[in-house]
């Protein structure tokens, strides 16, 4: 992860109004203890430390540490604070729990920061693993102030215990860090898990060489985590002189099929966002598929959980600082689950979990129409947009909080773009999910026509492509054809007209629906 200590005065007025999630919680969290999420991406409620401390007055989701037990989804995630006033530490680790990805609830803070004497005085991503009836979190130690870097590492791997995954202890004899070679700035992110090959426990930590400060996945071995003896093994992956990656944060490894993949995130190349590599073997060689991201760069820190027969990412939908459609990207906003597939040639897709697709089955009509430029032809559900020469587009009437579109696409033509627009307005601004067959790409464009997120595909002529989104206030996912993904952050969608566009193509969208949730 990439702390930021952001200090961000608001009300929680200006929460309720400006943030992306717009329903209400259902229970109003004190101090967590099953308290109902109403939300498809959900965000911690407000005030769960009560009303009066301005502190925990509302926050968001930061880097996320699913872990699965007993038909339960354990969905551990970096608390990030609205508001972190001078001398507080942050970050703490707090719970969602699920047993269908589709509806949680919070449980509150699970492990706390520190002081600021505390390796922990901030924390960081970690993972957890069962060892015998004991279950272990180990995750980061981050305390960057003058005073605790002065004699200590500013990163470390920490960890704290349980026997109900809700009670956890730390372990203050426990500290791993950097090992010569390796830089002790920046250590953090362990991933542990059994390894059948080693018959030993495994933990990859995100690290850099010292000197050189080439981005490496340090690998740490442990016959028995309960002696808190871990030994250093050779990095499992090193970023390559062609990536150049400055860190390769949050990383994951599991095995698929005949596969295994190692997923990482990367924030500071031109080509952001959560990667994956894949082998034969668990110790390589990993090789980089032609499309090696998860999702745009609006979905970060992707890390995955298994229920024994589907396997899930879970990821955060950046906001935006101001949040409004020109804000910049920021640390944290709303969770993001992906079901990840398996494609015959071995590379990794995605899909719309099922139980998103549940949510939205029972409520279906056509789009209701509101303009149409004259180069539209409508009929029964079905739109031609005859744009080679001028800009074809139709609007329809706002969608509401919580939507579902789902559809085809064909293109005519191997050149222009086709797409969806969403919060248009009467002076012709909108933001634009394009479809770019040239470029082979669906890319993400603010009002501005800037490009935010992007992500391979290779479209074809006079063939019909699978289209869904699933929306909820500001947070916008796109699949095609359950294989790919382009998380948006689409600041007043829900409240505004939305469409469909051609430019410079002719394309057909058909069977378009729009449904919502019963």
């Amino acid at each position: 992860m990439k702390y930021r200590n952001i200090i961000t005065v608001a009300s929680i007025f200006f929460w309720l109004v400006s943030c992306s999630q717009d329903d209400t919680y259902i229970g109003g969290s004190v101090s967590g203890g099953n308290t109902e999420l109403t939300s498809i991406f959900p965000v911690p409620p407000s005030q769960w430390m009560g009303a009066n401390d301005p502190y925990y007055s509302a926050g968001y989701t930061g880097d996320i540490m699913p872990f699965f037990d007993n038909g339960k989804f354990h969905i551990y995630f970096l608390h990030d604070a609205q508001n972190k006033p001078a001398g507080k530490g942050f970050h703490d680790i707090h719970e969602y729990l699920s047993t269908d990805l589709a509806q949680f609830t919070y449980e509150g803070q699970t492990i706390p920061f520190g002081e600021a004497a505390d390796p922990d005085f901030a924390i960081g991503t970690g993972s957890v693993v069962k060892v015998g009836s004991l279950y272990y979190f180990y995750y980061t130690g981050h305390n960057g102030t003058p005073a605790f870097v002065q004699s200590n590492a500013r990163e470390s791997v920490l960890c704290a215990t349980s026997s109900d995954l809700k009670n956890w202890t730390k372990v203050p004899s426990f500290k791993i860090t950097a090992p010569t070679g390796y830089y002790n700035y920046d250590f953090r992110d362990p991933h542990v898990f059994y390894n059948e090959e080693l018959k030993k426990y495994s933990m990859l930590v995100s690290t850099q060489t010292e000197p050189g400060r080439k981005a490496v996945l340090l690998h740490f071995t442990s016959a028995d985590p309960a002696s808190g003896k871990w030994d250093v093994q050779v990095p499992i992956y090193t970023t390559t002189p062609e990536d150049n990656y400055l860190m390769m944060e949050c990383a994951d490894i599991f095995k698929m099929g005949n596969y295994w993949y190692l997923i990482f995130s990367e924030n500071w190349s031109g080509d952001k966002g959560t990667h994956y590599r894949m082998a034969n073997s668990i110790n390589g060689p990993w090789t980089k598929p032609e499309n090696d991201k998860v999702d745009g760069e609006y979905f970060y820190a992707g890390k995955t959980a298994s229920d024994g027969n589907k396997r899930y990412v879970f990821g955060w939908n950046a906001r935006k600082t101001p949040e409004n459609d020109l804000g910049n990207k920021d640390w944290a906003g709303n969770m993001v689950i992906h079901e990840l597939v398996q494609n015959a040639d071995g590379t990794l897709g995605t899909h719309t979990p099922q139980s998103f697709k549940d949510l939205f089955s029972k409520k279906s009509s056509t789009a209701e129409v509101d303009v149409a430029s004259d180069n539209v032809t409508i009929n029964n559900g079905n739109y031609t947009l005859s744009g080679t020469t001028e800009k074809a587009i139709v609007t329809f009437k706002a969608a509401g909080k919580k939507a579902r579109i789902k559809g085809e696409v064909t293109f005519s033509s191997n050149s222009g773009t086709t797409g969806f627009v969403f919060h248009t307005n009467d002076t012709g601004g909108y933001y634009k999910i394009a479809f770019d067959i040239t470029k082979g790409k669906i890319i993400g464009y603010n009002s501005a026509s800037q490009e935010v997120t992007q992500m391979p595909f290779q479209f074809q002529v006079n063939t019909k492509y699978d289209i869904e989104i699933i929306a909820e206030g500001s947070v916008a996912v796109l699949y095609i054809n359950g294989k790919t993904a382009l998380t948006n952050r689409i600041y007043g969608r829900d409240k505004n007209k939305w469409g469909l566009i051609a430019e410079g193509q002719n394309s057909t969208f058909s069977n378009l629906q729009l449904t919502t949730p019963e």
